[in-house]
């Protein structure tokens, strides 16, 4: 049934791959060198494991010269953050986690209503975290071909001393020359994956054997149909009255809060066989799994300017 042998997929995998992972940790080597208190921010999600199995290529296990980061919404799947800490353990690496939950409690975060998403305001916990820990780099695993707005994006994005983010006043990076210059309050994100596409991201999990939360992969889970997209049901999700409930095969091309986050139909169990999905695939992971894309108010770009990864 598949169009693709394994052989077939090495020999695809090979003939860029090398190049991105360079680009990739000369640009994590670069933040070591450039700043003084970068940060990695680490999800337990796969772009951030691809970055982390990048790092540990520039630096060595145990050896990472700045800390791990998550910004925790409280509503995250279990398997993420429970692969999230492992891998944080193994690696020997420190792992600052930072929760909404907390923000809440000092009223810095106020929800409309008890079920909205708390996904947008990790951007006020990232911001606060930043203002404690003085960070001056944060190293993210946004990709370019994930959404429009991270298009835009340089590799080294600039933030003002609000931690906004302003489109028409990034800085050139012509010939991969990088302006590191700060003022008092300002920061960078920094994007060394930006280059790479979801396929990319597949093709190397599958050449370098990276451990994924099982989620990633196909699995029995109650589902209902939304508007096309498939909304776990979980207590934070319920299914609505006119809703019907379906046990289906499914995984997550991308993993986020609980309440904005879909899976896709699936039997790719490997990430060989994932590769042949994205290869197929018409439709970005965002595009098909994020029910907080699909509004406008909510904008990416919108988010970003306010602070959003």
């Amino acid at each position: 049934m598949n169009a693709f042998t394994k052989p077939e997929l090495h020999a695809l995998s090979t003939s860029h791959l090398d190049a991105l992972e360079e680009e990739t940790i000369f640009i994590l080597r670069e933040v070591a060198a450039a700043f003084e208190r970068p940060t990695l921010l680490f999800s337990g999600g796969k772009d951030s494991l691809v970055m982390l199995k990048c790092a540990e290529k520039a630096f060595g296990a145990g050896r990472l010269p700045y800390p791990l980061l998550m910004i925790d919404t409280g509503h995250n799947f279990k398997e993420v953050t429970d692969f999230r800490d492992f891998r944080a353990k193994e690696l020997g690496a420190e792992l600052i986690v930072r929760s909404v939950e907390d923000s809440m409690q000092r009223g810095t975060v106020r929800l409309a209503h008890p079920g909205e998403s708390r996904n947008v305001h990790q951007s006020v916990t990232l911001l606060e975290a930043i203002e404690e820990f003085r960070f001056d780099a944060l190293i993210g695993g946004a990709r370019r071909d994930e959404e429009k707005a991270r298009a835009k994006e340089r590799i080294f994005s600039h933030r003002d001393s609000f931690g906004q983010w302003q489109p028409k006043a990034q800085r050139p990076e012509l010939w991969t020359l990088f302006n590191h210059k700060l003022q008092a309050g300002e920061h960078f994100r920094v994007f060394p994956i930006s280059n790479w596409t979801e396929l990319d991201v597949w093709q190397y999990i599958a050449r370098e054997n990276i451990a994924l939360p099982s989620i990633y992969y196909t699995h029995k889970r109650e589902v209902v149909d939304r508007r096309g997209l498939l909304v776990p049901v979980t207590e934070l999700t319920p299914p609505k009255d006119d809703e019907t409930v379906e046990v289906r095969d499914v995984r997550f091309r991308t993993v986020g809060d609980i309440t904005c986050t879909c899976p896709v139909e699936s039997t790719a169990a490997t990430p060989e066989q994932i590769v042949i999905e994205t290869l197929a695939a018409d439709v970005s992971e965002r595009g098909a799994t994020r029910m907080d894309d699909k509004t406008s108010d909510a904008s990416m770009e919108k988010r970003k300017k306010d602070g959003y990864f």
